[in-house]
């Protein structure tokens, strides 16, 4: 993972990124909470989506949003963040320009700016988009919603309420040609305190699923082989994922508070 700066138009945006090794690797953008509530692409949630699509063998982008971090610029209550998350994937899909796929996730206020990328860019062939503040934002833009995606949420979230994401989830499925998938963790809270490597491994398994859908793997003989994205996550010792998550060794910042 390297740490790169770019041009946005409120000024440079600091961003982590990892190249894959593979050829044509896919590529994934993952967007941070509210920076009104502490959010950077350090929070956990982030994180855990960035270290999900790297150990799939994507090339994996997270920046900072104007105003956070070493972002220039002042935050512009979504706006100017939806411009910076375009210059992102811009910048991403020029040092991937042979990427044969192209994801966005979000967590959050980055679920809501995702999804509103999503329906600016029509090469964004699939989304995750974990606790998007269904109370608080307003999401008929998804009209029609223009691909497929996972909706991901807590169970125990008292910020935003897990009925009223399960509502949205299910009003996006009854559009023509999308398949919205909906996983509620139950006893996760906004955070995912104690619930991230559920996070990662509910992401994963969508993500290696739809891969899947898109390209059926042939039954081969003898030795199995890796699929284009890779056998497994490796999710069997998930307490040295959490520790992982927590220690965050370039980045480790405290997030428990953040949105």
């Amino acid at each position: 993972m390297e740490e790169v700066i770019f041009n946005g138009h409120a000024g440079r945006i600091e961003g982590r990124y990892y190249k894959s090794q593979r050829v044509n690797a896919p590529v994934a953008l993952i967007l941070h909470p509210d920076p009104n509530y502490g959010g950077t692409m350090n929070n956990k949630v982030v994180y855990s989506l960035f270290k999900c699509f790297h150990d799939l063998g994507f090339s994996v982008l997270r920046f900072n949003f104007r105003g956070v971090g070493r972002s220039q610029g002042q935050f512009d209550d979504g706006n100017g963040e939806l411009s910076d998350a375009t210059i992102a994937l811009d910048w991403l899909q020029n040092m991937n320009p042979d990427a044969k796929q192209c994801w966005i996730a979000g967590y959050s206020f980055g679920a809501w700016v995702g999804l509103q990328l999503l329906m600016r860019r029509p090469d964004i062939n699939n989304f995750i988009a974990v606790s998007p503040p269904a109370n608080e934002k307003d999401f008929t833009f998804l009209a029609p919603c223009p691909a497929s995606g996972l909706i991901i949420q807590g169970g125990a979230d008292d910020i935003v309420p897990p009925s009223m994401v399960a509502a949205m989830a299910r009003h996006l499925n009854q559009q023509r040609n999308v398949e919205i998938d909906f996983a509620m963790i139950e006893d996760a809270d906004h955070q995912y305190n104690n619930h991230l490597p559920d996070l990662y491994k509910v992401s994963g398994q969508y993500v290696i699923s739809a891969m899947q859908r898109r390209e059926p793997i042939r039954k081969r003989r003898g030795r199995r082989k890796k699929s284009d994205i890779g056998d497994e996550l490796l999710l069997e010792n998930e307490q040295d994922y959490d520790n992982e998550c927590d220690i965050e060794t370039e980045d480790a910042v405290d997030t428990e508070n953040e949105d």
